[in-house]
C-alpha cells in the first residue's frame, strides 16, 4: 500500500454489529478525511437465532447521525419503541420496579455540590426515584414518543428513547442503506499472517477467492474467527460474577387488538430469569438459567407453568459470560459478541459496540494502519473496564431478598462480587455519587449514576436515614428538591396523556411506508 491508497478495511461478518461498524467506521472516515475502503465479508449459511434484542439510548443517536429517518428505520425492520426496563420479583416475589432511562435532571437547573438531590430527595420521601421521569410514564401507558397537535406530529420528550428489534430484520436494514460498502458472501476459513509482524494479510474463503486487507474487524460472534482462532487472544470467564449459563429461547405472538410495551420486561425466576421483548408482530423471549439449578426440561416446565401455554423453544444453549482479553490485537479488532458477551439484562451488547466504535475512531483511526503500543493498551485497557463495570451492573441486580429457590440461596452466598458488596457498604453511609463511577471512554456514555439509582432503589438497597439526613441539611435545597419532583411528575402525567398510542403510531408508520 502506497500513502495515496485507501485503507482497505475488511469487516468479517454481518449482522447488527458487523453493519452498524461498517456504517460509523465509514461516516468517521470520511469526516476525518481518511482515505478508506470497507469489504464486508458475511455468509447467508450463517443461521440466526434472533428472538429479540434491546439497545440503549446511544443506539438513536447513532441512527440521526447516520441520516436515517427513524421513521423508516421502525416501519422496515418491525421495531418498538423502548423507555426503560420493567424488572419482576427481583427483590421479592410480586414487587416490580421500573428503570426509564431518561434524565430528570436534565429538565431542571443544576444545583453545584449537591449531588444526585432528585433522588436523594425521592428516597428520603420515600417516593420511588422512577417518579419524575417522563419515560416512566409513557412505559407505564404505553404511549409513543409523540402527540397529535394542530394537525401533526410532534416529539413529546427530548430524549433519546431506544428501540427493541429482530436482530436480524435490523442487520438486513443496514445492509440494505449500506449501498458504497462493498459485499461478499462468503465464509472465512483461514487468514494469513505476515511471518515478521503477526498481522494479518489476507483472508481466504469458502468460495476459494481470497481478500487482502490492511485492518480487520472481527464480528463472527461466538466464532470469533479472527481475534481468537487467529490472533490467539485468550478468554476471561465471568462464570464467578453471573449465575445463569444456559439460554432457552423462544417466541411469544402478539394479539393485533393487544397494545405493545414500551419495555423490556426481566422477569426473575427459580433459577434465573426470562427476558421479553416486543417487536410489531410477536414478542421475543428467552429463559437465562444455571443448569446447576435447573434441567431443560425443567427449565421449560417452569416457564409453561409461568406463563401458562405452551413454548416451542427455538434452541437451548449454552451461556459463557466473559470477554476477550484484548479486544484490539495486531491489525484485527473485535466487536459485538466476538469482544464478549453478557446476559442481556441491560441491553449492554450493542451499545457496548457503538462506544467502542466511536472511541476507535476519535482515538485511533488517523494511526489506523501503523498504531503506537501503547495506544493499543490503552484501548484494551478501557474496553476491558467497560465490560467488567458492565458485568458488576448486571452483578448487582442479584442482590436479592428472595430465598425461595436453591439458586437464590447460592447467588447470595457464592455470586455477589466483593467490588459490589463493598460499593454497598458504602452507599449505607452516604449516597452514591460521581466518585463511584469512572471509566476511560472520553466521555462517551456508560453505566453511572442514572442507571444504578433505579435499580439501586427498586432493590431496597439505599439507606433512607442518610437521605433524609441530607435533605435536613439544607432545608432550601428539600424544598426545591420536593417542588422540582412534584412539577416533574405532573408534567410527565401530562405528557402521557397527550401521547399517542404506541400500536396505532407503529402501525400507521408501516401502513405509509415505501418498500
Amino acid at each position: 500500500m502506497t500513502k495515496s491508497d485507501p485503507t482497505h478495511l475488511v469487516i468479517v461478518g454481518g449482522g447488527t454489529a458487523g453493519w452498524l461498524a461498517a456504517h460509523l467506521f465509514k461516516t468517521e472516515s470520511e469526516r476525518q478525511g481518511i482515505p478508506m475502503r470497507i469489504t464486508l465479508v458475511e455468509s447467508s449459511k450463517v443461521p440466526t437465532i434472533g428472538v429479540g434484542e434491546g439497545t440503549t439510548s446511544v443506539f438513536g443517536g447513532v441512527l440521526q447521525s447516520l441520516g436515517f429517518d427513524e421513521e423508516d428505520f421502525l416501519a422496515h425492520t418491525d421495531a418498538t419503541i423502548k423507555y426503560g426496563i420493567r424488572h419482576r420479583d427481583w427483590r421479592r416475589l410480586g414487587h416490580v420496579y421500573d428503570g426509564p432511562i431518561d434524565d430528570a435532571y436534565a429538565l431542571t437547573d443544576r444545583i453545584p455540590g449537591a449531588g444526585s438531590w432528585i433522588d436523594t430527595f425521592c428516597v428520603a420521601a420515600g417516593r420511588s426515584v422512577s417518579a419524575p421521569h417522563i419515560f416512566a410514564k409513557l412505559m407505564e401507558t404505553g404511549k409513543a414518543p409523540v402527540a397529535e397537535m394542530g394537525g401533526r406530529r410532534v416529539p413529546v420528550s427530548r430524549f433519546h428513547h431506544a428501540y427493541h428489534f429482530d436482530q436480524a430484520k435490523v442487520g438486513a436494514y443496514l445492509r440494505r442503506k449500506a449501498t458504497d460498502i462493498s459485499k461478499i458472501d462468503a465464509l472465512v476459513e483461514s487468514a494469513e499472517r505476515d511471518g515478521k509482524s503477526g498481522c494479518v494479510t489476507k483472508l481466504r474463503l469458502d468460495t476459494g477467492e481470497t481478500i487482502a486487507g490492511d485492518f480487520f474487524i472481527d464480528c463472527t460472534g461466538f466464532r470469533r474467527t479472527l481475534i481468537q482462532g487467529t490472533m490467539g487472544a485468550s478468554w476471561v470467564s465471568y462464570s464467578d460474577a453471573l449465575p445463569v449459563n444456559r439460554a432457552m429461547p423462544f417466541w411469544l405472538d402478539l394479539a393485533e387488538d393487544e397494545e405493545i410495551p414500551t419495555f423490556t420486561h426481566a422477569w426473575a425466576q427459580a433459577s434465573g430469569w426470562m427476558w421479553q421483548i416486543p417487536t410489531q408482530g410477536r414478542i421475543g423471549c428467552g429463559y437465562v438459567y444455571s443448569d446447576r439449578h435447573s434441567s431443560p426440561d425443567i427449565a421449560l416446565a417452569e416457564i409453561e407453568g409461568v406463563l401458562g401455554r405452551k413454548i416451542e423453544p427455538r434452541a437451548d444453549i449454552p451461556v459463557d459470560a466473559g470477554r476477550i482479553s484484548e479486544v484490539w490485537r495486531g491489525n484485527v479488532l473485535a466487536l459485538g459478541l466476538a469482544s464478549s458477551f453478557l446476559e442481556p439484562l441491560e441491553a449492554t451488547s450493542i451499545h457496548g459496540t457503538i462506544v467502542a466504535v466511536l472511541l476507535f475512531c476519535r482515538r485511533h483511526l488517523l494511526q489506523i494502519s501503523a498504531p503506537l503500543q501503547k495506544n493499543q493498551q490503552r484501548y484494551n485497557a478501557a474496553i476491558a473496564k467497560q465490560v467488567d463495570d458492565f458485568r458488576d451492573f448486571i452483578n448487582l441486580h442479584y442482590v436479592s431478598e428472595r430465598d425461595d429457590s436453591p439458586f437464590w440461596r447460592d447467588v447470595a452466598t457464592d455470586f455477589i462480587l466483593p467490588q459490589v458488596r463493598q460499593k454497598l457498604i458504602n452507599w449505607q453511609e452516604r449516597m452514591p455519587g460521581p466518585e463511584d463511577f469512572t471509566n476511560d471512554l472520553d466521555g462517551l456514555p456508560h453505566v453511572e449514576e442514572l442507571l444504578h439509582y433505579p435499580v439501586l432503589d427498586g432493590l431496597g438497597l439505599l439507606n433512607r436515614s442518610v437521605a433524609r439526613e441530607r435533605m435536613a441539611q439544607d432545608r432550601k435545597l428539600r424544598d426545591f428538591a420536593r417542588a422540582t419532583v412534584d412539577h416533574l411528575e405532573k408534567q410527565a402525567g401530562n405528557v402521557a396523556s397527550h401521547a399517542i398510542s404506541h400500536r396505532a403510531w407503529l402501525s400507521s408508520l408501516s401502513s405509509n411506508a415505501i418498500a
